[in-house]
């Protein structure tokens, strides 16, 4: 038996992404935004509404980091979502993350996030507030790496957003083997 929901994008999993900017200042800023996606291969697309003061920085200095938070860092993740950087300036502070500058962007790194994606600007639609970046670099952390140099996603533990009941998820265990599972059937 299937049941009806009402007209809403469940779209699962949505990452956990803290999008990291400078403000005009050099003061380091982050938000929570869980919807974004890879759209090229060297590429993301985040839906970032304009009022933020993150979107106001990455206009003004034309680069951003998107990092993926992780088990580790839920309550700080959820802090810099809904606390505004428009209201409290230095909220980065209260949440005690490490803030190192890009080697390959005028954007934050966040220390504590294992996986963080350097990015410039390549658009910002203000009609539909959809920003894409190009990745020029990507910083992760060791623990997070597999004996060959891959990331592991049980060392990693990135978190999901469930946007109905607005709870944080890590993701489970690996089921299966991409384009090879499948040639079963074949």
């Amino acid at each position: 038996m299937r049941k009806n929901l009402k007209a809403k994008a469940y779209m699962y999993p949505l990452p956990v992404l803290i999008v990291g900017t400078y403000d005009e200042n050099g003061t380091p800023d982050a938000m929570n935004a869980a919807w974004g996606t890879v759209c090229d291969t060297a590429q993301v697309a985040l839906v970032l509404s304009a009022g933020h003061k993150t979107v106001k920085n990455l206009l003004k200095t034309q680069a951003f980091t998107v990092a993926v938070a992780d088990a580790n860092n839920v309550v700080p993740a959820d802090f810099v979502g809904v606390v505004s950087a428009n209201d409290m300036p230095n909220k980065l502070e209260k949440t005690g993350w490490h803030i190192t500058k890009s080697e390959f962007v005028n954007a934050p790194i966040i220390e504590e996030l294992p996986l963080v994606l350097e990015c410039k600007l390549v658009s910002y639609d203000t009609d539909t507030e959809i920003c894409i970046g190009e990745v020029v670099n990507v910083s992760v952390d060791d623990a997070i790496l597999d004996e060959k140099g891959k990331i592991d996603l049980t060392k990693f533990q990135p978190i999901c957003y469930d946007c109905d009941t607005h709870g944080y998820y890590t993701l489970g265990e690996k089921v299966g083997k991409a384009f090879s599972d499948g040639l079963k059937l074949k």
